[in-house]
């Protein structure tokens, strides 16, 4: 805020990507006060995706703080949403003019992954089935129903790698040892090495906790679909994940917290034919090139800033 008041006369515009509720809001009030256009980039939904935690108070939290993102939406000039679901959700109950509202999901930078399969160093050397999950390891993530479903399913010459560090990893770490579910492997994942490390998997499992993605899509959904692996969803129905999941072709979706439904399905993915399963993971690759690859969302921000300032002059 300080900043632009001090510099108001030599900017075109703004592009704010920054904390909810009142870092967005005190930099659309200024950049009212100074009549500078702004682009305000939601990557999450407040004050909702902090109420829901707290069902006894949250209806009161709702009605103090949403009256500041409907200010902070309504006087930005365009608002970027990261999905469809969440663009609609903001229209209704923000009532926002749907034309000001642009859809861009987050991307994942694909020319890492692109450079691993083209340098010949696909992995061929684990015998094992593999089953992996690869991302933060937190309440959120709904991997305990991995490790009760992979255990449940008992699947000869096989694995799930758990990937990836966060507050839940030592205490499941400790449900494996002490209930003695064999198989189940936890890795760390050194910088740069996700595109190395998914390659060694034959089916990357996508566990959300239910509610957690109904509004947004994670940013494990496109690094799976770039290393080119058939996914299994544990999602919400209806989630623009599981949507992109059934629109690509590249796996399968369950409803979460449903032990029995993913183990039968890892019995049915594990006695897949292999053509099958890499034929899926190719739909998905493409469909995130499509879609979540920077190449293609970097140009459409890059096209929403460009057209404000132009406006502006």
């Amino acid at each position: 805020k300080r900043y632009i008041i001090q510099n108001a006369k030599r900017i075109n515009a703004i592009y704010a990507n920054t904390w909810p509720l009142m870092a967005q809001f005190l930099t659309v009030r200024v950049a009212k006060r100074y009549n500078i256009p702004i682009i305000i980039h939601v990557q999450d939904i407040y004050p909702e995706s902090l109420t829901t935690k707290l069902p006894l108070l949250g209806k009161i939290i709702n009605w103090l703080l949403l009256p500041i993102d409907k200010y902070t939406l309504r006087n930005a000039t365009y608002v970027i949403a990261i999905s469809e679901r969440m663009k609609n959700y903001l229209v209704k109950t923000r009532e926002l003019d749907g034309e000001k509202v642009h859809v861009i999901p987050n991307w994942q930078n694909e020319e890492e992954f692109i450079r691993f399969r083209q340098s010949n160093k696909l992995n061929e050397s684990c015998n094992n089935f593999t089953f992996m999950y690869l991302g933060n390891i937190g309440p959120v993530a709904g991997i305990d129903l991995l490790i009760n479903a992979f255990s449940k399913a008992n699947l000869p010459n096989s694995r799930l790698v758990i990937a990836g560090s966060g507050s839940q990893k030592e205490t499941l770490q400790k449900k494996c040892r002490e209930q003695q579910i064999a198989n189940i492997e936890f890795w760390d994942v050194p910088d740069g090495k996700v595109p190395e490390i998914q390659d060694q998997s034959n089916v990357m499992v996508l566990p959300i906790k239910k509610g957690a993605a109904s509004s947004s899509i994670p940013s494990k959904l496109p690094a799976y679909m770039f290393s080119a692996k058939p996914i299994i969803a544990c999602v919400d129905e209806g989630s623009d994940t599981a949507e992109a999941i059934k629109k690509s072709g590249c796996g399968w979706v369950l409803e979460p917290d449903n032990t029995e439904e993913l183990a039968k399905l890892m019995i049915e993915v594990y006695n897949t034919n292999k053509d099958y399963l890499e034929n899926k993971g190719q739909l998905g690759f493409e469909y995130a090139i499509a879609n979540f690859s920077k190449k293609e969302n970097l140009q459409k921000i890059i096209k929403v800033i460009t057209k404000v300032a132009s406006d502006a002059n």
